[in-house]
């Protein structure tokens, strides 16, 4: 309960989803939480929680797009509680349609309104995290990326370029950082993704993942390889972060580990039967 202990952290995109998830166990862990989101009606219930659980935890609507509402959640952290150790990158939005509008007929505001968030909104939360941590001797910058930043998913093309441009930040800051003891690390979530993702930001929060809200779980019928008894829930992707925010990942900097994937990562995309042998019927030229 205290691998945070006496850590600032500040989360955007914090209320609701991932971010929320990793808000509420931060300060369980200990960690002052400064909890970010643009949309403000969504921050006081995750300041609240936190509180009535016992922990500490501040609000501040915090737009990722805009370099000075960056700039004032980062003073704010340093004010508020006097230092900044932790900055999770977490606030993304998906592309208009779901995946539903092909590629070549993707806006350029439309690609804007989604890289404006997933790419530069990580620039400029790094950008200014290091600022403050510069001054107090290193921390840890945790960003959110995403499966699509490792591989494809389909009709998801500005997206796909946002997160793994994400990546890409990851490594140029973790090299440039390192030596002000400043660690930059990436989660890649897989399953366990808020259901509210897809949903209209103004959406009640609902706090579960899309596997939660199908049902009954049967992980006989997973589509991932790994069989566990209960489904992927969005802690499995905030545990990942406060592991990558506290001192146990001390010599963790520039990686980017999949979350919630169950193994998904591990295999081929071609789809094999169970108990495969040469005998079975399975196209050889795709192999």
């Amino acid at each position: 309960m205290n691998r945070l202990q006496n850590k600032v952290m500040l989360i955007t995109g914090a209320g609701s989803g991932l971010g929320r998830e990793t808000a509420l166990l931060a300060a369980q862990e200990g960690a002052k939480v400064v909890v970010t989101d643009k949309i403000e009606a969504r921050i006081a219930p995750v300041v609240e929680a936190i509180e009535a659980a016992g922990g500490t935890a501040s609000g501040l609507r915090v737009d990722v797009t805009s370099e000075s509402d960056i700039e004032a959640g980062v003073a704010h952290a340093v004010e508020t509680y006097g230092r900044l150790d932790v900055a999770h990158a977490n606030a993304g939005v998906t592309v208009p349609g779901f995946g539903s509008v092909a590629f070549e007929d993707v806006t350029v505001e439309d690609w804007n309104t989604v890289n404006d968030v997933n790419f530069l909104g990580v620039f400029l939360t790094i950008k200014h995290a290091v600022r403050a941590m510069k001054t107090t001797g290193g921390g840890s910058i945790v960003v959110t990326t995403s499966a699509s930043a490792l591989v494809a998913y389909p009709g998801f093309g500005a997206y796909v370029a946002g997160k793994t441009g994400a990546i890409g930040i990851v490594r140029a800051a973790a090299y440039d950082f390192g030596k002000y003891g400043i660690r930059v690390n990436a989660t890649c979530p897989t399953h366990g993704m808020s259901a509210n993702f897809g949903q209209d930001p103004e959406a009640p929060v609902l706090g579960r993942s899309y596997e939660q809200m199908a049902g009954p779980w049967d992980p006989t019928h997973a589509v991932m390889p790994l069989r566990v008894p209960e489904p992927p829930s969005i802690a499995h992707n905030a545990w990942p972060v406060i592991f990558l925010a506290s001192d146990e990942s001390q010599y963790m900097s520039g990686t980017a580990i999949p979350t919630g994937d169950g193994g998904q990562h591990a295999r081929v995309s071609i789809p094999f039967p169970d108990r495969w042998t040469l005998s079975d019927e399975t196209p050889t030229a795709d192999v």
